[in-house]
C-alpha cells in the first residue's frame, strides 16, 4: 500500500485494542496470558504482531472476535466497527464475526470440515450471514470467491473436499470463506507457518492483491521475521504478554528500540550469512546413496515413484541440506536409510555396507549407528515416559549397561544438549518445544552414531528457539564428527549449517554441490524460484525483490 493511501485510511480504525488483560482460570489460580495490550488498527492497514511461543499474540487474536474458552477472564476494550466485543453479549458477536471481522488460522485442514465440500463451506457462510442471497447467487458468489484467491478451475473445485486440496489450495479456501461476507477487518494467525516457501509466497502474494483490491485491514500473527518484513506496514512486539514495542515496519528492522526485539533479528538466519568451512578431502565417507529410487504402492497395483535415480554421499563430520518443496522425495529418502521406505532401486552404503546385503539382524546392529530426529518433538516422545526414559530407551536395546551406568550416561546426555540432568524424570508435558526438541537430540545421539538425520527438525519452532537448536547442532558435529543429513525446506536454516546442498524437485536431483556454490549462484531455474520465494528479513530489500525477484 502507498504511503498516500495509508494516510488517508489513517483517520480511519476499524479495530482498537484499549487495556486488553487475558487471563486463564486452571483449578482456582488464574494464570495471565495478556497484560495491558493496546494498538489501533487503520482501513486497509497490514499490522504484524510477532513474538514467540507465549507471548500472547494467538490470545489477543482470539479474544479480537471472542473465540476464547469459557475459563478466560477478560479485561480492557476491544472494538470493531463500533462494536466492543468484551462486552457483546452472542448477538453482538454474530454481527461482528464474519461480517466486520474475519479469522484465517495456522492449519486450514483443521479448521476445514473434511465431511462437506468446498463449495458447501463456502455458501453456508452465505447462508448464515447474507439471508436476503438466492441459492444461484450463493453459489456465483461462491466462484467469485475462488477466483479472488486466485484458485484455478473454481467451479471444479467448488465440489472438491478437504483431502482433496494441497496445503496452498485448502489456505486459499480459507482466506475465501473469511472474506465471503467483505469484512473490514482479515486476522490472520501464523497462515503460512506449515507451508512450503514457495506456498507461503503465493499466499502472501493474495494478501497483499486483497489490500490493493477491497481495502481489507489485516492482522498477521507471525513469528517469521521475513514475513513481517515482506507484509507489514506496522509491527507490535510480544514477549510474556506484553507490549516491548510499537513501530512502523522499516523503522523497527533499522532501529529497534527494544533489547527483545534486537534479539529476535539477530536470530533469524539470512541466506548469504552462512559460515560453514569446507572439510579436507580425505574424509570417511560414512552415506552414500546411488541411484536411489524409492517406489510406494498405489491404487490398482500401480507404483507411485517418490524418488528417483538420486545419488549423493556425506563424509565424516559433514551436513548434506536435502532442500526441496512437500512432495518432493526428501523424507522419503531419509527413511530408506532406516528401512522405513521401499526402495525399488540403486543402492544405500552405511560405513561402507550396503544395507540390501545385511541379515535382519546386522541390519538391526547397524540402526544403533543411526540417530533420527523428527520434526515434531512432542509427537517424537511418549506422553507415558519420562524425558529419562526416552533417551535410555535405545540404550536399554542395544547397550548392557548397569542402571547406574545408564542413569549415568543419561545424566551426561542431557548435558550435552544443555538441560539439567535432574530434568531426567520430567515428563514431555512439562516442556516448551525446544527442549522437547533438545531431548530428542539427545535421545539420536545416546549410542554415539556416526549419521544423523535430522528431518525438519526446527521449522516448529520460533526464530530465537531455533537459533540455540541450530547452534547446538553446530557444536555437537565439531564434538562429536557424525555425518549428518539435515532435511529442510527452509534455505537461510540450510545455509547457516550445511556444507553441501541438494535440491529436489518431484523426486529428482536437479542440483548438487557446496552450499555456497548452490545458495549464491544456482543454475537450475527451480532453485531460482525456491531461493526468490525465500522473504528477506529487511523491508526495504524485500520491497525490491518483489519488484525484481532476480534482485539480491
Amino acid at each position: 500500500m502507498t504511503e498516500k493511501t495509508m494516510s488517508e485510511n489513517q483517520s480511519t480504525t476499524v479495530l482498537s485494542v484499549r487495556d486488553l488483560s487475558v487471563g486463564f482460570r486452571v483449578g482456582g489460580q488464574l494464570i495471565e496470558a495478556v497484560r495491558c495490550v493496546n494498538f489501533d488498527l487503520a482501513a486497509g492497514e497490514a499490522l504484524a504482531i510477532v513474538g514467540e511461543s507465549g507471548s500472547g499474540k494467538s490470545v489477543t487474536s482470539l479474544a479480537a472476535l471472542g473465540l476464547l474458552p469459557p475459563n478466560a477472564e477478560i479485561a480492557g476494550e476491544i472494538r470493531i466497527g463500533g462494536v466492543d466485543v468484551i462486552g457483546a453479549g452472542p448477538a453482538g458477536l454474530a454481527s461482528v464475526r464474519g461480517t466486520l471481522a474475519a479469522m484465517i488460522f495456522q492449519d486450514p485442514f483443521g479448521a476445514l470440515d473434511p465431511v462437506f465440500t468446498v463449495g458447501y463451506q463456502l455458501t453456508e457462510m452465505l447462508r448464515h450471514h447474507r439471508r436476503e442471497m438466492s441459492k444461484q447467487e450463493r453459489s456465483q458468489r461462491a466462484v467469485e470467491l475462488l477466483k479472488l484467491v486466485e484458485i484455478p478451475e473454481p467451479e471444479v473445485k467448488l465440489a472438491s473436499y478437504p483431502h482433496q486440496l494441497s496445503g496452498g489450495q485448502a489456505q486459499r479456501v480459507m482466506i475465501a470463506i473469511a472474506l465471503a461476507c467483505d469484512p473490514a477487518v482479515l486476522i490472520a494467525d501464523e497462515p503460512t507457518t506449515a507451508l512450503d516457501v514457495t506456498v507461503q509466497r503465493d499466499i502472501l502474494d493474495v494478501l497483499h492483491r486483497l489490500r490493493e483490491r477491497l481495502g481489507t485491514a489485516i492482522v498477521m500473527i507471525t513469528h517469521d521475521m521475513g514475513v513481517v518484513a515482506d507484509f507489514a506496514d506496522r509491527v507490535v512486539v510480544m514477549r510474556d504478554g506484553r507490549v516491548e514495542e510499537t513501530a512502523p515496519s522499516r523503522q523497527l528492522f533499522s532501529a529497534p528500540r527494544a533489547e527483545y526485539t534486537r534479539a529476535l533479528l539477530a536470530a533469524v538466519p539470512r541466506i548469504g550469512a552462512g559460515q560453514r568451512e569446507h572439510l579436507p578431502e580425505d574424509e570417511r565417507t560414512v552415506l552414500e546413496i546411488e541411484n536411489l529410487t524409492v517406489e510406494y504402492r498405489g491404487r490398482r497395483g500401480r507404483n507411485i515413484r517418490s524418488v528417483d535415480d538420486v545419488s549423493f554421499r556425506i563424509r565424516e563430520g559433514e551436513m548434506l541440506g536435502l532442500v526441496g518443496e512437500s512432495g518432493s522425495g526428501k523424507s522419503s529418502i531419509g527413511k530408506s536409510i532406516i528401512g522405513l521406505a521401499p526402495v525399488s532401486g540403486g543402492r544405500i552404503t552405511i560405513s561402507g555396507r550396503d544395507i540390501s546385503a545385511l541379515s535382519r539382524r546386522e541390519m538391526r546392529k547397524l540402526k544403533s549407528h543411526i540417530g533420527f530426529v523428527f520434526q515434531n518433538p512432542s509427537g517424537a516422545l511418549d506422553p507415558r515416559r519420562t524425558i529419562g526414559q526416552a533417551i535410555a530407551a535405545p540404550l536399554r536395546v542395544h547397550d548392557s549397561l548397569t542402571s547406574a551406568q545408564l542413569s549415568d550416561r543419561v545424566s551426561k546426555l542431557l548435558e550435552s544438549v544443555e538441560l539439567p540432568a535432574h530434568w531426567s524424570a520430567r515428563y514431555p508435558h512439562e516442556l516448551s518445544g525446544g527442549q522437547s526438541q533438545r531431548v530428542s537430540i539427545a535421545r539420536a545421539l545416546a549410542l554415539d552414531p556416526s549419521l544423523l538425520i535430522a528431518d525438519e527438525p526446527t521449522s516448529a519452532l520460533d526464530v530465537s528457539v531455533q537459533a540455540t537448536v541450530l547452534d547446538l547442532l553446530r557444536r555437537l558435529q565439531h564434538e562429536l564428527h557424525f555425518a549428518c543429513l539435515f532435511i529442510s525446506h527452509d534455505l537461510a536454516v540450510v545455509d547457516s549449517l550445511c556444507d553441501q546442498v541438494l535440491v529436489l524437485k518431484e523426486g529428482v536431483s536437479v542440483e548438487h554441490g557446496e552450499r555456497s556454490q548452490i545458495l549464491s549462484s544456482p543454475q537450475h531455474p527451480y532453485t531460482h524460484r525456491l531461493l526468490s520465494a525465500v522473504p528477506y528479513p529487511d523491508p526495504d530489500k524485500q520491497r525490491r525483490r518483489r519488484e525484481d525477484p532476480l534482485a539480491g
